[in-house]
C-alpha cells in the first residue's frame, strides 16, 4: 500500500486528541508568483557555519490449530506493522513516519528523464522552474517527500521565503532554506537568511547525508517557531537554531513566508560546481507536501494540509509557477509538471539558432 495515503489518516487521528544572488524579475504572468531573488546563494567563503480485534479474544479457544496468530496472519505479529505509533504533538512526523523499505524509496519512475547529447560547440539556453506556494504561514512545519536532482552547477530545493524580501530598500528578507548542490549530492546546505536585500545575514551549515539525495525519496522537514528553527531528513533533527544566538536570525524571522521548490543553476562554481549544462536534463521529483500550523499554547503543530499530487495538473488555487531569470537560467512554466503521482520540476536547454 502506498505510505501517504496512510499516514494523513494517523496525523488527522493523533491530532484531534492533541489538543540567492539577485536577478531582475521578468514581468510575472501570475501576480502570486513575483519573486525573482529567493534563494541566495551566499559565497562559501562568508559562510558561518497487534493490537488485535478486541473480540478476537483468544483464537486458540475456538481454533485448536489457531495457537498463535502471527503463525497465520503475518499482519497480526506487531501492531506497529500496520498502524503508527501514537502521535508526539510537538514532532508529529516523527512519531507518524513509517519504517520504509529501498523499494518504496527509489521507485522507479517510468517518465524520468535521460541526459541529452550535449555539444559545447553549439549555443543553448537553459531553464529551471519554481513551484511557489500562495499562503504564506507564521511558523508551522513543512515536509515534502523527495526526490532531488544535481549535476554540477545545479541548485535543487525546498525553502521557505518571504515574499517581499527582493524589493529592497529596507523591507526584511526572511528566509529558510534546504538546498542539494550539483557538486555535493551526499550533502545538503541549511540556511536562514535575515537582514535586507542590501545587508543579508547567512548561516550555512552542510550536514552530511550518507546517502545520493538524487537516487531515492527521502523526508525532507523544515519546523520554524518562536523559540527555534530545525530542519530534518527522514525525521531525524540534523542542526537547530535557537533564540540568543550571536547572529539573531531566530529573532529577526518576522514575517509570514510561504512555502516553496526550485531548480536552477547558480553562477558561483565555488559554491555548486561550474555549470555547463552537460547532464541535463534533471528533475526533482516531489511525492507529497505536508503543511501544519503551529500551536503556541501547546506548542505542537497541527496538520493543515496535504498535497499527494495526483490529478493532472497542480492546484492552482494552492500553486503558482515562477517565471524569471534566476542566474544562468529562466524559470518557464511548462518546466513543472503533474506526473504519475508527483510535481517534477525540470532543469533542461533548447538550442539557440545561430
Amino acid at each position: 500500500m502506498n505510505i501517504k495515503y496512510l499516514l494523513p489518516f494517523a496525523v488527522a487521528a493523533v491530532m484531534f486528541g492533541c489538543s540567492d544572488d539577485s536577478s531582475t524579475p521578468a514581468a510575472a504572468t501570475d501576480p502570486s508568483a513575483t519573486d525573482p531573488t529567493a534563494q541566495t546563494p551566499t559565497d562559501p567563503a562568508a559562510t558561518d557555519p497487534a493490537a488485535t480485534d478486541p473480540a478476537a479474544t483468544d483464537p486458540a479457544a475456538t481454533d485448536p490449530a489457531a495457537t498463535d496468530p502471527a503463525a497465520t496472519d503475518p499482519a497480526a505479529t506487531d501492531p506497529a506493522a500496520t498502524e503508527p505509533a501514537a502521535t508526539d504533538p510537538a514532532n508529529p512526523s516523527a512519531s507518524t513516519s513509517v519504517n520504509l523499505g529501498p523499494d518504496d524509496y527509489c521507485k522507479v519512475d517510468p517518465a524520468a528523464p535521460s541526459a541529452v547529447a550535449f555539444d559545447a560547440t553549439k549555443s543553448y539556453k537553459f531553464y529551471g522552474c519554481e513551484l511557489t506556494g500562495r499562503d504564506s504561514y507564521k511558523y508551522g512545519r513543512f515536509e515534502a517527500r523527495i526526490k532531488m536532482a544535481a549535476t554540477s552547477g545545479t541548485v535543487s530545493s525546498m525553502f521557505l521565503y518571504y515574499d517581499n524580501s527582493y524589493l529592497g530598500e529596507g523591507e526584511k528578507w526572511n528566509e529558510v532554506d534546504i538546498e542539494i548542490l550539483g557538486n555535493k549530492p551526499t550533502g545538503m546546505q541549511t540556511n536562514i537568511i535575515s537582514g535586507t536585500l542590501e545587508k543579508k545575514v547567512t548561516s550555512e551549515d552542510k550536514p552530511d547525508l550518507g546517502f545520493d539525495a538524487t537516487e531515492c525519496f527521502h523526508l525532507y522537514g523544515m519546523i520554524w517557531t518562536p523559540e527555534y528553527v530545525a530542519w530534518e531528513i527522514d525525521s531525524v533533527e540534523v542542526r537547530r537554531d535557537s533564540l540568543g544566538m550571536t547572529k539573531a536570525q531566530v529573532e529577526d524571522l518576522t514575517e509570514s513566508q510561504s512555502l516553496r521548490f526550485n531548480l536552477w543553476a547558480s553562477k558561483t562554481p565555488a559554491w555548486t560546481g561550474a555549470f555547463t549544462g552537460e547532464g541535463l536534463p534533471v528533475e526533482e521529483h516531489i511525492d507529497y507536501v505536508r503543511v501544519y500550523s503551529y500551536d503556541e499554547a501547546t506548542k505542537g503543530f497541527n496538520l493543515l494540509w496535504q498535497d499527494d499530487f495526483e490529478g493532472e495538473d497542480l492546484d492552482l488555487n494552492r500553486w503558482a509557477k515562477g517565471n524569471w531569470d534566476m542566474e544562468n537560467v529562466k524559470y518557464r512554466t511548462k518546466n513543472i509538471r503533474v506526473e504519475n503521482g508527483f510535481a517534477k520540476i525540470r532543469l533542461d536547454f533548447d538550442e539557440v539558432a545561430e
